[in-house]
């Protein structure tokens, strides 16, 4: 598993399934409707429509270990329908899930030990294939399995996504490297190797303008990855649930670092927030957060250049992360909170404020 980490970070350690194999009669439904539910839902009949599918049940009640990319998929595919069915754009707001899209979503949500919503992990991590598969994952070499919308623009958004996971594979090789073999030597080598990896995921995540329209994010696709508020999943719920949306807020990477570099943010409301957003990761992710905040406090055996590196590399991420919200939210309408119902903006400043004050060596505060 440590080698999985190590090449692939919070990616999985196969490439995603594309196709469903396993589940029988009717096993390709919802591959079919995955594949139409961008032109479905530009249908004012669309959730009739999804009423009325047969929706094949997993068959196993477990989910065996070969099976898990086919297990995935199955959550992803009923995610995009469930939260296109609740979120349909240009449709009155609905507060309910048919019980014929419920059953399945939550049995396999409990299979998978998760809420039972699209999250960040069938979004992005779950959600590409390379055209070759010779070469890294990567933009140029990977395209989306799923999509809400027939616009270049939602591909580009995940695609960076899943780019950034797959860079970070080595800040995941740096840090699980050191495991058992703590010296000033190796968490100077671990660092610096951080620092290489973050320039890197910086310069990507700068590339969002590149392919993808404010407007177009805000009003097209943005939507479909919005909160639940009181949804009933009827046959499976007696009361309305909420659930947070899907956001890179639910991304593990900047949660490893944070717990590895052991940065000390104040508890309130906001860091709530983080911890929440924990529940909305795959387990194993999960557990592998944990076992790294178990890991031993690296900030004095570092030289302070190597530690204050990857500080501010991280503070710099989260900068360019505020930037885009600004630009691609703030700026679009009224809307103060992210996709996962964070307040962002206030969120993101006092990341970037507590992670710079956290140097050996913080900047000078001008009086």
């Amino acid at each position: 598993m440590l080698g999985c980490y190590a090449s692939r970070g919070f990616l999985p350690c196969k490439d995603p399934a594309t196709e469903l194999q396993q589940l029988g009669e009717g096993q390709h439904l919802l591959d079919r409707v995955g594949h139409a539910l961008p032109s479905l839902l530009l249908e004012a009949d669309a959730r009739q429509f999804l009423e009325r599918l047969t929706v094949p049940e997993w068959p196993y009640a477990n989910i065996p270990p070969d099976l898990l990319p086919q297990a995935r998929l199955y959550y992803l595919r009923l995610g995009f329908i469930v939260s296109g069915y609740v979120n349909q754009v240009g449709q009155p707001p609905v507060h309910r899930v048919p019980v014929n899209l419920a059953r399945p979503l939550c049995q396999i949500a409990h299979l998978l030990q998760r809420p039972p919503v699209l999250s960040y992990d069938g979004y992005a991590l779950y959600n590409w294939q390379r055209y070759d598969h010779s070469q890294p994952v990567a933009l140029g070499n990977i395209d989306t399995v799923q999509n809400f919308v027939h616009l270049y623009d939602e591909h580009w958004f995940i695609l960076v996504h899943v780019e950034i996971e797959a860079m970070a594979a080595e800040i995941l090789d740096a840090i699980l490297g050191l495991q058992g073999d703590i010296t000033p030597v190796n968490v100077d080598v671990a660092l610096v190797q951080i620092s290489a990896a973050m320039q890197r995921i910086i310069g990507v995540l700068q590339r969002i303008p590149e392919k993808m329209s404010d407007a177009l994010y805000f009003s097209r696709f943005r939507p479909y990855i919005g909160q639940f508020v009181d949804v009933l999943y009827e046959g499976v719920t007696q009361k309305t649930i909420s659930f947070r949306g899907e956001t890179g807020a639910q991304s593990s990477v900047m949660p490893l670092l944070t717990a590895f570099m052991k940065i000390p943010h104040q508890a309130n409301k906001l860091t709530q927030h983080l911890q929440d957003m924990r529940h909305y990761m795959p387990a194993e992710h999960r557990a592998l957060l944990q076992q790294v905040a178990q890991m031993p406090e690296i900030r004095l055996l570092s030289r302070a250049e190597y530690f204050d590196g990857v500080l501010e590399l991280m503070a710099q991420f989260r900068e360019v992360h505020y930037h885009w919200a600004v630009k691609y939210i703030a700026r679009r309408g009224n809307d103060k909170r992210g996709t996962g119902g964070t307040p962002y903006m206030r969120w993101l400043k006092f990341l970037i404020d507590e992670t710079r004050q956290y140097k050996l060596q913080p900047p000078q505060i001008a009086v």
